[in-house]
């Protein structure tokens, strides 16, 4: 199963491997494969841990934006496709949405 580690736990695994700890001890003591440690050295490394925290938000934040926009555009392109080069009149609105849930799928 998949397990999303917190930012401490991160840092924390940092600081254990700058100590001189080595890095299959660390892997093992917490559970993470070799390629993850080393996924997260090359993205967090040298990082404080507020700025892990910064980097992390930032990143989540940015996905639920994308997410949002994808969703708008789908919306625009469900509404205007049915009616590309015909005149759109408020009294076929409703259909081309109907169309639209139906084509796409979405509520």
């Amino acid at each position: 199963m998949k397990k999303r580690y917190s930012e401490e736990e991160i840092h924390k695994v940092f600081k254990e491997s700058e100590s001189g700890v080595s890095t299959p001890e660390v892997c093992r003591k917490y559970g993470i494969s070799g390629n993850t440690f080393y996924r997260w050295r090359s993205k967090y490394g040298g990082m404080e841990l507020s700025e892990l925290k910064r980097m992390k938000s930032l990143e989540e934040e940015n996905g639920k934006l994308k997410k949002l926009y994808a969703e708008q555009a789908l919306e625009l392109e469900a509404i205007t496709h049915p009616y590309k080069n015909k005149y759109l009149n408020s009294s076929l609105l409703p259909i081309g949405i109907k169309t639209a849930r139906i084509r796409f799928q979405f509520s």
